[in-house]
């Protein structure tokens, strides 16, 4: 993208004792070959060291709020930003260098596009164990996943969506994704690997009980919701463009 074209991104990065594995996180942001790139680190109220790791990096934007659940912080993040696109990351996972210039090159390009996501890779964390519902072959699978990690989307995108739903501890991402679709916005698919998710011990999202049952509330609440308001059909970008439509 020429210069004059490339609009600023804010780059939220929701955290709480974050301190292992945030440098690297916020150092694959500012690793990005896109430019102007605004970093916002909301720290739900951690404990730890992730206070001092944050406000090490010049550029990063430091926010402070009491612990409140990691769907408030990045509501707090998508508030505090300044910019056209906003973009997402968990503080142990990791941005391809060119994610961003794929992806908002993308949205710039075709304007008629609310939102982007992409492929992700799995990594496991060295001597951590394979959590127990992934297997070999998963981690080996480069996947396309409603992750918010792999989300860039327009501003004017949440207006029409609202933030993140503080109800949910695991599936915030899955609920607003559903909601999106259920307000008729358009989605692409971008077909490169840009988001590397790091496996390890405490990752949220392999708590299966409970990211199961709040998976469930939010599909029956899109459920109820579309049989109530009549909601419209998801739109996806042409089939002339590079991107590929997953629902």
């Amino acid at each position: 993208m020429e210069l004059m074209q490339r609009p600023l991104v804010s780059a939220i990065l929701a955290v709480h004792n974050g301190e292992r594995y945030l440098a690297e996180s916020i150092s694959s942001v500012l690793a990005q070959t896109y430019q102007p790139v605004e970093i916002i680190v909301v720290d739900d109220g951690s404990t730890d060291s992730t206070a001092d790791i944050a406000r090490s990096f010049e550029r990063v934007r430091y926010v402070y709020e009491s612990n409140q659940g990691h769907a408030a912080a990045m509501n707090l993040g998508i508030e505090t930003a300044s910019g056209e696109f906003l973009a997402f990351l968990d503080a142990d996972d990791l941005w391809v260098a060119n994610k961003l210039e794929l992806q908002v090159g993308y949205l710039v390009e075709h304007p008629t596009v609310d939102y982007v996501i992409a492929k992700t890779r799995n990594f496991l964390e060295p001597n951590a164990q394979l959590p127990a519902r992934v297997t070999k072959d998963l981690l080996l699978t480069d996947s396309v996943l409603l992750s918010l990690g792999t989300l860039v989307a327009r501003r004017a995108t949440f207006q029409v969506t609202g933030g993140f739903d503080v109800s949910y501890a695991h599936a915030k991402d899955v609920d607003w994704f559903f909601r999106a679709k259920e307000a008729g916005l358009c989605m692409a698919v971008l077909p490169e690997v840009l988001l590397h998710r790091r496996l390890h011990g405490s990752n949220r999202s392999f708590r299966t009980r409970a990211r199961r049952s709040d998976f469930m509330r939010a599909l029956r609440s899109s459920i109820e919701r579309r049989r109530e308001e009549g909601s419209p059909q998801e739109r996806t970008a042409g089939s002339e463009s590079r991107a590929s439509a997953d629902d």
